[in-house]
């Protein structure tokens, strides 16, 4: 018989189906963090926001997590709206 999951992993399961709806996981603890960052890369839920919601936690290791798996910030070139013909 197989045994039921554990309520950690439903939360975190809701929260990767909900994370549009986040602005701050700052107050969850390292070990949580860690967790539902391996589940939102394994999920392919991971996109730029979301990276900034864990990158602004500040937690040494989900920082450090983040560098190991080699996870960058992609960076948008920003071009002008308008040209004034000036260069």
């Amino acid at each position: 018989m197989r045994n039921p999951p554990t309520l950690l992993s439903l939360t975190i399961d809701s929260t990767i189906k909900n994370f549009p709806s986040l602005s701050d996981i700052s107050f969850l603890p390292e070990h949580i963090l860690l967790e539902l960052l391996l589940r939102t890369l394994k999920a392919g839920k991971l996109n730029e926001r979301i990276l900034n919601l864990f990158v602004s936690t500040g937690k040494e290791e989900i920082l450090s997590a983040i560098e190991v798996l080699n996870i960058k910030h992609i960076l948008h070139p920003i071009l002008p709206t308008r040209c004034s013909g000036r260069f």
